[in-house]
C-alpha cells in the first residue's frame, strides 16, 4: 500500500458557489458535422462551394450561389457506440436516436438592373450542431491503493474510493455548518446549498452518510476522516447523457459581378443538455461503510449569440476560393442540479435530498471564435473535390463574469489548446446520380492529447435529382478516444472510452 503524506490533495477547480468546469466550457464549445446529407457525404468541406442550406451554417455566402430560391429538411439516424475500459474490465453499449438535423430555406432575388450586384439572398436555417445523447457503462476492481495520511501517519481517506470525493470537499468546512441542527434533512441540504454553496453541500452529503467522520465534534471542527478502510473497490458507474446544441441562422448574401459572394450570418443559439451518472461503490475492506451509490443528475438550459461574415471567389473557371471567419458565441446558461446518496450506515430519511432541486445563478460563458480557408476545384458539370481548414483555440474559452471563474479559466487557459480541423470532399456525377465521399481528421482540443483524442471520421454518400426535387443519403462515421475521470475531484481515476458515431442522413431538397 501506498501512502502520501498530505492532509488535503486534489484540486478543488470549482468555488464555493458554482459548480461549472472544464468539461462544460469543452461541451458547448464544440461542433460535430450535421447538417444536409449532401453536406454530411462531404464531411462538412463545403465553405468554397456553398448551393447548400448546410453549406451556410459554413461559409454565409453559400446562399448566393443558389441560382434559384431553394428550400431542404434532413432526417438522421444516429448510432453511438461506446466501449469502456476501467482497470482491465470491459463494457459496451450501443444507442440509437432517430431525429431533425437539419431545415432551411433560401429565397433568391435577381437584380433587374445592370448594376454589379447580379442578386442577393435573404435565408433561415436550422442546424442541429451537436448531439449530446450518448450512454456507456463501466465496471471493475478499482486497485489504486494509494491512501492520505496525516503527520502522524493515520489513514485519513483511500484515493480510490468516492469517499475522498467528500474527503476533499469536507476539509476546512466547519462542523456546525454541515449539521442537521434539528432540520429536516432536505431543509439543511437546500440551505446549506443557499448559504455556503456547493463545496459545503458536497461535505454535507459525506458527513450525514457517515462516509465522513470529524476529527473533533466540536462546532468549530474543520477536519475530517472517511469510515472507508483502505484496500480495494468495486465500481459501477453508469453514465447517461441527453440533448444537443442547435443554431437558428439569419441569413444575407449577394453576388458581386460573376466571381464574387459574399454573406453574413446573425445566428441564434441554444441549449437542451441533461447528463445523469450513478456510481455504486462496494468493497469488504473491514471499514464501517462497505457499500456506497451516489447519483448526479446535471440539467442545463441556455441560449446565446454568434455572427460569421464569408467570401466565396471564383478564382477560374474551376478554382474557388473560400473565407470565413466565426465569432465567438456568447451564452447565457442556466444550470440545475439533484443528488442521491445512500450507504449502509445512512439513515433512511437521506433520500430525501433527491427531491431537492438546487438552481445555481445563471452564469455567461464565451466560446472561442473560428477562422476557415476552403479550395474547391470544379469539373464542369461532372464533380468537384474540396478541401476545409479551420482552426479553433479552445484555450480561449472564458466563464464570466471572469472575477468569480479565474481559477476555472486559469484552468482552460493551462489544460485546453489550439485545435486545426481538416476536411476533405469529392462528388461525381452520373446522369441524375451523384457519388460522394468524404474525409475529416479533428485534432485534440487538449493539450495532453489524451483527455480527448484526435477524430477520424469518413463519409459515403450517393444522391438522386429529379429535376427541381432532389433526394440525398449518406452514411458516415467518426471514431475518437477519451480517457475520462469518474470525478473531477477525489475519485479522479479514468476510464478509458473507445466511441464510434454512426449516421445515416436523410434530405430531401426542392426549389421554390
Amino acid at each position: 500500500m501506498k501512502k502520501l503524506n498530505l492532509l488535503f490533495i486534489g484540486v478543488l477547480s470549482m468555488s464555493s458557489v458554482y459548480a461549472q468546469d472544464i468539461s462544460d466550457a469543452l461541451r458547448y464549445s464544440q461542433d460535430e458535422v450535421q447538417g444536409s446529407a449532401r453536406f454530411r457525404a462531404l464531411s462538412g468541406a463545403f465553405g468554397a462551394l456553398g448551393g447548400d442550406m448546410s453549406a451556410v451554417s459554413i461559409n454565409p455566402a453559400g446562399s448566393a450561389v443558389f441560382s434559384q430560391s431553394h428550400a431542404s429538411v434532413s432526417l438522421v439516424s444516429a448510432d453511438k457506440n461506446n466501449t469502456t475500459n476501467y482497470f482491465g474490465n470491459t463494457e459496451k453499449v450501443n444507442d440509437s436516436k432517430f431525429s431533425l438535423n437539419q431545415g432551411g430555406a433560401a429565397f433568391v432575388f435577381k437584380s433587374n438592373s445592370n448594376s454589379p450586384w447580379k442578386k442577393f439572398t435573404l435565408a433561415f436555417a436550422y442546424d442541429k450542431t451537436n448531439d449530446h445523447n450518448n450512454n456507456w457503462y463501466s465496471a471493475g476492481i478499482n486497485t489504486n491503493d494509494l491512501v492520505i495520511v496525516d503527520g502522524d501517519n493515520n489513514e485519513l481517506t483511500p484515493v480510490n474510493s468516492i469517499a475522498n470525493y467528500f474527503f476533499q470537499y469536507a476539509q476546512g468546512q466547519l462542523l456546525q455548518n454541515i449539521s442537521l441542527n434539528n432540520r429536516f434533512i432536505e431543509n439543511a441540504y437546500q440551505e446549506i446549498g443557499q448559504s455556503d454553496g456547493f463545496n459545503a453541500q458536497q461535505a454535507f452529503l459525506g458527513y450525514q452518510s457517515f462516509v465522513l467522520e470529524p476529527v473533533s465534534e466540536d462546532n468549530n471542527n474543520e477536519f475530517y476522516d472517511a469510515n472507508v478502510a483502505s484496500g480495494y473497490f468495486e465500481h459501477r458507474y453508469a453514465n447517461v447523457e441527453t440533448g444537443y446544441n442547435g443554431k437558428i441562422s439569419f441569413n444575407f448574401a449577394a453576388q458581386y459581378e460573376d466571381n464574387v459572394y459574399l454573406g453574413v450570418n446573425l445566428n441564434s443559439h441554444f441549449i437542451d443538455y441533461e447528463r445523469k451518472t450513478s456510481l455504486q461503490e462496494d468493497n469488504d475492506n473491514g471499514g464501517l461503510i462497505s457499500f456506497i451509490d451516489f447519483d448526479n443528475t446535471l440539467s442545463t438550459t441556455g441560449n446565446g449569440f454568434s455572427f460569421q461574415i464569408g467570401g466565396i471567389f471564383k478564382l477560374s473557371q474551376e478554382f474557388r476560393l473560400g473565407l470565413t471567419y466565426d465569432s465567438p458565441t456568447w451564452y447565457n446558461i442556466q444550470e440545475e442540479i439533484t443528488q442521491f446518496i445512500n450507504t449502509n450506515e445512512a439513515e433512511s430519511d437521506i433520500g430525501f435530498i433527491s427531491d431537492v432541486i438546487t438552481t445555481y445563478p445563471e452564469y455567461k460563458l464565451q466560446t472561442p471564435g473560428k477562422f476557415t480557408g476552403s479550395l474547391a476545384y470544379i469539373f464542369g458539370k461532372q464533380g468537384l473535390i474540396s478541401f476545409d481548414y479551420s482552426n479553433k483555440n479552445y484555450s480561449k474559452t472564458k466563464f464570466k463574469p471572469e472575477s468569480d471563474y479565474s481559477v476555472e479559466n486559469s484552468d482552460i487557459s493551462n489544460v485546453l489548446t489550439s485545435a486545426s480541423t481538416y476536411r476533405f470532399g469529392g462528388e461525381y456525377k452520373v446522369k441524375q446520380i451523384s457519388f460522394r465521399g468524404g474525409y475529416r481528421f479533428e485534432e485534440s482540443p487538449y493539450t495532453d492529447g489524451v483527455t480527448v483524442g484526435d477524430l477520424n471520421g469518413f463519409s459515403l454518400g450517393l444522391g438522386y435529382n429529379f429535376g427541381n426535387t432532389k433526394l440525398d443519403l449518406t452514411f458516415d462515421q467518426a471514431k475518437r478516444s477519451y480517457q475520462t475521470p469518474l470525478y473531477n475531484v477525489g475519485l479522479i481515476d479514468t476510464v478509458d472510452i473507445d466511441r464510434v458515431n454512426s449516421n445515416l442522413t436523410l434530405s430531401l431538397s426542392f426549389n421554390i
